[in-house]
């Protein structure tokens, strides 16, 4: 007899499909049982990949059943979104508690993502146990709660060079460090995510002794993980398939849920390339870069001369669909010297001993992959915690460089990112020391999450203390 019914709510998309489908593996291994809710076309186009046991997907319809391009969507549409999706999945997480109940299988808890400030108030309305589980780190929300409790106009008003410091880092951080939506707000897209982050932080004040649930581990972020009094922050990280952790199951190498096809032949062609050789570049399953911006990445790999994969994904016009446009001049002469596919298993590929440089936009899925697999970094981000992240990986955790030197469009040069590939994929002392401590924090990561790690104790005493 299960002990416990787990219902997950998540925002949809691929960044948090993820963590929560990984999440969902390891308590359903401790012996319970997981609800997600879903949008219909994102279920559509994961329904029969990878079955997980004992995971059930809820399909529901948001009102946006052809997709929705956030590209092309401005404030106003996002704002109408949002409310969609508050009614919807309220209304229809309502129906999942109390049919449920009167089934004789009650939810035990209802566990939150990012992004959805609506499951709080449910959690309260059916007086249900309730956790959130934070897939971004433990510093981002330190910086969030802080920016919405006292430090806002301190940080909206800094100039580039000021060091803003906060409660529980022993380190400084510029602007440019900041989530970026907490600066600029221009577009209908960081607006959007603003306001769902402002409301997330208010509930989080209606909550009594909260539990935050965090992909991460104790020693990487042992500081930002007390830095808010208020919120009991458990690591549980990280949250990766258990084959490039421990080994214990060679079968579970994704995490089940990839909304983009995979390519096919890439391990093969890794198969064929010297330990350390391969430059891997990804931005992720969400940013599209400019036409400018990949020709310049296209011009350092070329110059740089290493063999190289490069996700370029094509861009999604709606549910899915792609557009057939290339966007890269030089694609010929490219496919000659490395690799470009579409999408791709991110950990089999980080996890290759050919893999010597990961090239991220640092996401935090895409950070953590490059940190268990001890894969060191060259930092490009774009947008939201990744301006952090990045920030991390150069500055607090030594595994990788970052891109300077933008110009007023925000573009990156060939010249800028070939010499941080070079540094990281060099032999000089920097791209040692980063070497040493990615291997370093690769330890540390599956010491955590392994059985009797702490990561894993803290998972199992968060199912024993639920009601």
């Amino acid at each position: 007899m299960f002990k416990h019914r787990i219902l997950l709510a998540i925002f949809p998309g691929q960044g948090q499909i993820n963590p929560s489908f990984q999440f969902s593996k390891r308590v359903i291994a401790m012996g319970a049982r997981v609800t997600i809710p879903i949008v219909a076309r994102l279920h559509r186009r994961i329904a029969n990949k990878n079955p997980i046991p004992g995971l059930s997907l809820a399909p529901f319809s948001d009102g946006h059943d052809d997709g929705l391009n956030p590209h092309k969507t401005t404030h106003a549409d996002f704002t109408l979104y949002a409310s969609q999706l508050h009614q919807r999945a309220s209304d229809f997480i309502s129906h999942l508690i109390l049919s449920a109940a009167s089934d004789g299988d009650p939810f035990t808890c209802l566990l939150y993502t990012l992004l959805v400030p609506w499951a709080p108030p449910l959690a309260r309305r059916f007086n249900l146990p309730t956790a959130m589980l934070w897939i971004e780190p433990a510093s981002v929300l330190n910086i969030l709660y802080h920016y919405f409790h006292g430090y806002a106009d301190h940080i909206n008003h800094a100039s580039k060079t000021t060091a803003i410091v906060f409660p529980g880092f022993s380190f400084s951080l510029s602007p440019r460090d900041m989530p970026s939506m907490l600066l600029h707000r221009e577009s209908g897209i960081s607006s959007f995510v603003y306001s769902l982050f402002e409301e997330q932080i208010q509930q989080l004040d209606l909550e009594r002794n909260l539990l935050v649930l965090v992909n991460t581990f104790e020693a990487l972020e042992e500081e930002a993980l007390r830095a808010v009094d208020k919120l009991n922050m458990i690591p549980i990280g990280p949250l990766v398939p258990s084959a490039i952790l421990d080994g214990k199951d060679p079968r579970d190498t994704s995490f089940g849920g990839d909304l983009l096809p995979v390519s096919n032949h890439y391990l093969e062609w890794l198969d064929s390339k010297q330990e350390n050789s391969v430059v891997y570049v990804s931005f992720g399953s969400y940013w599209e870069l400019s036409k400018r911006q990949m020709e310049e990445i296209a011009d350092a790999l070329l110059d740089c001369g290493r063999p190289f994969l490069w996700v370029i994904r094509r861009k999604v016009v709606e549910d899915g669909k792609e557009e057939e446009e290339d966007d890269i001049s030089c694609r010929e002469e490219l496919e000659k010297k490395g690799k470009i596919v579409t999408w791709c298993s991110q950990v089999e590929v980080l996890s290759h001993a050919s893999v010597g440089c990961f090239v991220t936009h640092c996401g935090w899925n895409s950070t953590m992959e490059g940190l268990v697999c001890g894969v060191p970094m060259v930092a490009f981000p774009q947008f939201t915690d990744q301006m952090t992240n990045a920030k991390l990986i150069e500055d607090v955790w030594k595994v990788g460089v970052r891109v300077e030197d933008e110009d007023d469009d925000g573009i990156v040069e060939g010249k800028e990112i070939k010499r941080c590939m070079e540094v990281v994929m060099g032999n000089g002392d920097k791209g040692n020391e980063l070497r040493r401590n990615a291997e370093k924090w690769k330890v540390e990561a599956r010491e955590a999450a392994i059985e009797g790690g702490s990561s894993e104790k803290n998972l199992k005493a968060f199912l024993d203390g639920v009601a």
